[in-house]
């Protein structure tokens, strides 16, 4: 089932979300490429005055918007003081008029230490965390580089029931020598310890990382192309069963709990993104922009004392490549993309796309068009990385 479908929003309340990102990791996972870094001593105070100040000018002229989600990540942003977490939704808030159910969504590391703070991030405004727990036993935990347990993994989850009212976890499998059973075993621990939302991650190899050089050298990491692929096709089988359908490639839930914030990315709305790296999509007289921060922790602080924010670049985003983000982040939806919704956005219908690549991804199956939406098929989802890369190239 695919998730709730968009609201009508009329362009004085259209929907908004904002990013926040957290740069901070007790450690370097060997497979993230994400912007988090490790750092002997964080100065609270002056972060949370920096996030404070480039907030409040990033969030200029949207007051006549509607705040929908607001979205902690990193990093690992349970490493931020709950007070700092406090004054960010408050700000925020304040700033844009948040929508009656607004989603507020913390990630967090499952150690003991951080997952003492549930209580408080929960009375500073966050009502949804999401757990990077990625394995339910200590040998893969190892093998993944995190610092927890698989019993502190179970206890962090435990916590998260009962302090807010909507949860998630993140897996990742198809690791080297990950047999089906084995997965299958896993994944029915999952599934016992889920409330309504899982995040399952097939591992993938990105250079920069340790796992990237240890792949040069020779070691298996990954599982086999052909394991892979069955491991993916059993988990959409087990999880649809049991009602928790893939709304995304490998994100799913149970109709209704998906992802709002999310699901503004894949369906290409305007979200707003500050603190170091973070990246935003935002239309402002009807133009929208593509925007990044500075990445380097230490640069971003600097630019945000000296001038009040660390933007390093806004460029106009033109329909054609307007087009091919939509399509690039709404095709990983089971909903597809809508005509309307491209030509709302672009100026142009299905029939801007190149008809023979199109045509020969809708007759072998991979793509499927009908009552004017574009989706991938589950083949096409198995094999989406090819599948876009060869419509839109």
């Amino acid at each position: 089932m695919s998730p709730q479908p968009e609201r009508a929003e009329t362009a004085a309340c259209a929907p908004l979300a904002l990013y926040i990102h957290w740069p901070f990791c007790k450690a370097k996972c060997p497979y993230c490429d994400f912007n988090s870094h490790v750092r002997d001593g964080i100065d609270q105070a002056r972060w949370r005055k920096a996030l404070l100040t480039e907030l409040d000018g990033a969030l200029d002229g949207f007051a006549d918007r509607r705040l929908t989600s607001i979205f902690f990540g990193g990093g690992t942003p349970s490493l931020m003081d709950p007070e700092t977490t406090g004054a960010l939704i408050a700000a925020a808030r304040a700033k844009v008029p948040p929508a009656d159910d607004i989603e507020i969504t913390l990630e967090a590391n499952p150690t003991s230490v951080e997952a003492g703070k549930f209580a408080a991030y929960a009375d500073a405004g966050v009502n949804r965390v999401s757990l990077g727990i990625q394995a339910l036993d200590d040998q893969s935990l190892k093998f993944l580089g995190r610092e927890h347990s698989a019993a502190e993994a179970r206890g962090a989850i435990d916590l998260a029931h009962r302090h807010f009212p909507r949860r998630s976890f993140d897996l990742i499998y198809a690791r080297a020598g990950q047999t089906p059973e084995a997965w299958a075993a896993e994944l029915g621990q999952a599934i016992d310890l889920a409330a309504d939302h899982l995040s399952l991650y097939q591992l993938t190899i990105e250079e920069g990382t340790r796992f990237h050089t240890l792949a040069r050298l020779g070691q298996p990491l990954t599982a086999e192309e052909e394991v892979a692929a069955a491991l993916y096709e059993a988990t959409q089988e087990r999880l649809d069963a049991l009602g928790l359908p893939a709304y995304e490639v490998s994100n799913h839930a149970r109709p209704g709990a998906e992802s709002r914030h999310n699901l503004a990315y894949w369906r290409y709305w305007d979200y707003v993104g500050i603190g170091p790296g973070a990246h935003g999509r935002e239309t402002r007289a009807g133009v929208k922009r593509a925007t990044t921060r500075e990445r380097l922790p230490e640069r971003w602080l600097e630019a945000v004392d000296r001038q009040g924010h660390a933007l390093k670049e806004a460029e106009d985003i033109d329909p054609d490549r307007r087009l091919q983000e939509l399509l690039l982040m709404g095709l990983r939806l089971s909903e597809g993309v809508p005509e309307s919704r491209l030509i709302a956005e672009t100026g142009q219908g299905f029939d801007a796309l190149d008809a023979e690549r199109l045509t020969p991804l809708l007759d072998e199956g991979y793509l499927d068009r009908r009552d004017n939406v574009l989706r991938a098929t589950p083949e096409g989802r198995l094999r989406l990385n090819t599948v876009l890369g060869y419509l839109l190239a």
